[in-house]
Order: structure tokens, then C-alpha cells, then sequence
């Protein structure tokens, strides 16, 4: 799965709210859930279809990680002009890390189009504020 194709001016992702969360279930090496919740916004003339997403997440220490996947939670959300798509979904995170990426779609003229995910910044409360 690649981002090809233009970036479509108008199509826009936005930051609605982030939630850290920490759980004793979660896996030793990725102790920290970061909770994200995203709206996509459409006020070009276009009506699209989104197909995709791939993710970049960058930690401050350890291995850059790429997650690329088919659909958006499980959707492929069609936007006429001004529609939205709002979903939320998570990171697990060892430590601070920053996501960002891209959705990629079609025009309904089948031209591939993508929008940008702004750097999402996940940094854990400090461990006093954890008790």
C-alpha cells in the first residue's frame, strides 16, 4: 500500500483529543495506551472514498515502527464535499513517541488522493503522576 497520488487540497485530519492510558495487562515492553481521537474533514469539491491509512511512529528511543493497514477502523468512509469521518483508536507506546502519516483514498472519478495525519505527540505523565 503506497500514499500515492495528490494531496488533496481541502481534505483535512484533525486532533479532536488524546487520552493516555496504563493498564497492568499491557505488554512490559509497551507499557502506555495513547487514545486518539481524529476527524476527517472534507471541504473540497471532491467526494472521496478513503481506502487506507499508514502511520509512521517515531519513539525517542528504539526502532521507527510503520504501521500500514487497509480501511480506517475497519470502514472505508465515503465524504461528499463538506462531509466528516470521526473515529478514535490507539497507540501502545513503550515511551514518548510521535505518529503521523497519511490516509489514501480516491476521487469518485477514481483519481488517488491522500491527507496528511499532523504529528500526533505521545509523551507518558511522569511516574509520580501515575500513582
Amino acid at each position: 500500500m503506497q500514499s500515492t497520488g495528490k494531496e488533496l487540497p481541502g481534505l483535512s485530519v484533525t486532533l479532536d483529543k488524546m487520552v493516555h492510558h496504563r493498564d497492568a495487562n499491557f505488554p512490559p515492553a509497551t507499557p502506555h495506551a495513547f487514545v486518539y481521537f481524529l476527524t476527517i474533514t472534507n471541504l473540497s469539491q471532491e467526494t472521496v472514498r478513503l481506502l487506507g491509512r499508514k502511520w509512521i511512529v517515531r519513539p525517542t528511543l528504539g526502532d521507527l515502527e510503520v504501521i500500514e493497514g487497509d480501511g480506517i477502523v475497519g470502514e472505508t468512509p465515503l465524504l461528499p464535499p463538506g462531509g466528516q469521518f470521526s473515529y478514535n483508536s490507539y497507540h501502545l507506546a513503550g515511551g514518548a513517541c510521535v505518529a503521523e502519516g497519511a490516509f489514501h483514498g480516491t476521487t469518485a472519478q477514481g483519481e488517488r488522493i491522500f491527507v496528511r495525519i499532523p504529528p500526533l505527540t505521545m509523551t507518558p505523565p511522569s511516574p509520580s503522576s501515575l500513582s
